[in-house]
């Protein structure tokens, strides 16, 4: 190999672990959802409709104010770009469901590209170490 395949090679190493970085940001950043998505689940379906909560709502500075939840009344959901609908609880919980799917596909494209990286990445390693013992060997 010449010293323009191996700095080729040294640039494609360090392209795939930039984007090995990025795909893991990724991945945290949907194992995260995945998991307030699951507490807002069982969030929803631990409200009783015939009971009122009383519960503390965060106005900032560590400062709160006391607040009745009645979850007979329909429940407010962000659909995206600002925008929130009034739906009862169980259209809620179908939507949340649905993005919890979407999630999970999501999660499983990003596994599958974190192993096609990481081949790749093991193959130019395993050619990188080829390279070094081949010009060592000529070397001596």
């Amino acid at each position: 190999m010449s010293e323009e395949q191996a700095q080729a090679l040294i640039q494609q190493i360090q392209m795939l672990e930039a984007y090995m970085a990025e795909l893991i940001q990724k991945e945290e950043a949907v194992i995260k959802l995945l998991q307030e998505a699951t507490s807002s689940v069982e969030s929803i379906k631990a409200l009783d409709g015939s009971t009122n909560y009383e519960t503390l709502v965060p106005v900032g500075m560590g400062a709160y104010v006391k607040a009745t939840i009645n979850p007979a009344e329909k429940l407010i959901l962000n659909i995206g770009a600002g925008a929130a609908i009034e739906q009862d609880k169980t259209s809620t919980l179908n939507f949340v469901e649905a993005r919890i799917k979407e999630l999970e596909v999501v999660l499983q494209q990003i596994s599958a590209q974190r192993q096609e990286v990481a081949a790749r990445l093991d193959y130019d390693q395993q050619e990188m170490n080829k390279l070094i013992q081949a010009s060592r060997s000529s070397s001596q």
